[in-house]
């Protein structure tokens, strides 16, 4: 997939939601996976970890100069590498900026 598609607008009927990588989303945005588009070790992990679509995920904290990313998944901090967060696909609220 490439950038273009994840920085796509969605038109779900009433709905103004955004899809876009987890990794272009603001700290403290509450987020729903809505895709994982890594290969299939990287998506298993993911998935033991409780990261699958439709789980609701919280970008909590972002460590500088391209450092791992810590998210909230059914109340437990995950930290996550740059890399395998920019295969995680979420939808996010209007108060999500591109």
């Amino acid at each position: 997939m490439d950038i273009i598609d994840k920085k796509s607008i969605m038109n779900n009927n009433n709905n103004n939601s955004l899809t876009k990588c987890l990794g272009e989303c603001e700290i403290g945005d509450e987020l729903e996976v809505i895709k994982v588009d890594a290969g299939g070790s990287a998506t298993q992990r993911l998935a033991s970890l409780g990261i699958v679509p439709g789980v609701k995920i919280i970008k909590s904290r972002s460590a500088p100069f391209n450092g791992p990313i810590e998210i909230i998944v059914k109340g437990t901090k995950i930290v996550l590498g740059r890399g395998l967060v920019s295969k995680i696909i979420v939808s996010c609220n209007n108060s999500c900026n591109l």
